[in-house]
């Protein structure tokens, strides 16, 4: 977990921390106000920030290698990113990209308080090969606005709830299942909220190869990494069959996803941590759920409860003879 926060009303430290921060850029605007302040919470290789400006700030920037959201809180940013020139003005309530990884980019922040969302684009593919049919290449975000305003709201509530209450608990962050389950959590919300070639690149419909040899290879492999960062690719590599092939296999075997049959492993794991932890020597519900990968507290309670009939806080609470 990484944490920081900047607050300086110095415009060349300003710029001297933002190139550090995000990328080299230089920042232009005069004001007699020029406090500007940046809050951090980041895991891995992604990170939420809130920064505050409370005066106009133009920048220009290289390319940042991530890519970059904006989610506007207060007061306006103008933003383009080249070499199309594509330009466009946001408010509060908006939520867009602010720039793809690749290309540089400028704007103007007047007066705005807002988050940047930035993250690895190997994540949003590393997702997108979990969509049946989907043809291997590249990933591309192909627009800049959200699909829907419904989408928009979903993932301002999925930001929001990340930057809040996931990567700001340290108990909950420094689990790497819960980094990585956050880190797809949203790679997941910004794939449903932005244009993308993941579904239109999607080829028709294949069978595959429901053989249960293979089912029982990925069983295996999942029993023996449930407690480590794999994915849906890697659960099929291991079984030595295509993902698609793959999902059939699980849903007519087992009625469920790969990835379903993953947390419901990682449910067990967590359940027998609760029955062999000590409640008196520190152990609590929130740390054993977060490190088999579950950071909603009341979610897992609900899942639990419905698979052992109780909530895991009365599992703790039973010490073994």
């Amino acid at each position: 977990m990484q944490t920081l926060h900047f607050d300086s009303a110095d415009l060349e430290l300003t710029e001297e921390f933002l190139s550090k921060a995000y990328t080299p850029m230089r920042i232009g605007g005069r004001a007699e106000s020029t406090r500007g302040q940046v809050w951090r919470h980041a895991t891995g290789s992604t990170s939420i920030d809130l920064l505050d400006f409370d005066y106009d700030m133009s920048h220009n920037a290289q390319p940042i290698g991530k890519y970059c959201l904006g989610n506007v809180h207060a007061g306006t940013i103008v933003r383009q990113y080249f070499p199309e020139g594509t330009q466009g003005t946001f408010g509060p309530g908006d939520v867009f990209m602010y720039a793809p990884h690749d290309r540089p980019y400028a704007g103007v922040i007047q007066g705005a308080r807002y988050n940047l969302i930035m993250f690895d684009p190997l994540l949003l593919a590393q997702v997108a090969a979990a969509v049946p049919g989907r043809k291997p290449g590249e990933l591309r975000l192909t627009g800049d606005r959200p699909v829907s305003a419904a989408a928009a709201r979903h993932l301002r509530r999925t930001i929001a709830y990340l930057h809040e209450q996931v990567l700001a608990d340290p108990v909950i962050c420094d689990a790497p299942l819960v980094a990585s389950t956050a880190s797809q959590l949203l790679a997941v919300s910004v794939l449903n909220t932005f244009p993308n070639n993941a579904l239109s690149d999607a080829l028709p419909g294949e069978q595959g190869d429901g053989h249960p040899d293979a089912l029982r290879r990925a069983i295996a492999f999942i029993d023996a990494y449930a407690g480590t960062d794999i994915t849906a690719v890697d659960i099929a590599t291991a079984a030595r069959v295509s993902l698609r092939a793959l999902q059939y296999a699980f849903r007519r075997h087992l009625d469920t996803t790969p990835m379903g049959y993953l947390r419901q492993v990682r449910l067990s794991c967590a359940h027998a941590d609760l029955l062999a932890a000590d409640p008196t020597g520190g152990a609590t519900v929130t740390a054993i759920a977060a490190r088999w990968g579950f950071f909603q507290t009341g979610r897992f309670s609900a899942a639990y409860r419905a698979a052992y009939g109780r909530f895991p806080t009365q599992t703790l609470a039973q010490r073994p003879l």
